[in-house]
């Protein structure tokens, strides 16, 4: 019985860790939205996360559900100059 379980718990978490892995697969880079010091991943002008030096800065972008960009006011799915 304590073996079933364990069993049943851990091919419960396999499921939730595949349905979370095709999740994270439906999203995009989102440029141009990122609050100062809030963005996903590196610029022209920083190296990490979290470095965007202004609101909405051009090269700074957030991953957001794929299709969302196009719906949020100054997204784009591509880089601009800062």
């Amino acid at each position: 019985m304590k073996t079933t379980a364990i069993i049943a718990s851990a091919l419960i978490a396999a499921i939730a860790i595949a349905g979370n892995a095709s999740a994270q697969d439906k999203t995009e880079k989102c440029y141009g939205i990122a609050k100062a010091g809030k963005n996903d991943c590196q610029t022209a002008t920083s190296s990490c996360s979290g470095t965007s030096k202004k609101d909405a800065q051009a090269d700074a972008w957030i991953s957001v559900p794929a299709g969302a960009c196009a719906k949020i006011v100054g997204g784009s799915t591509t880089a601009k100059k800062s």
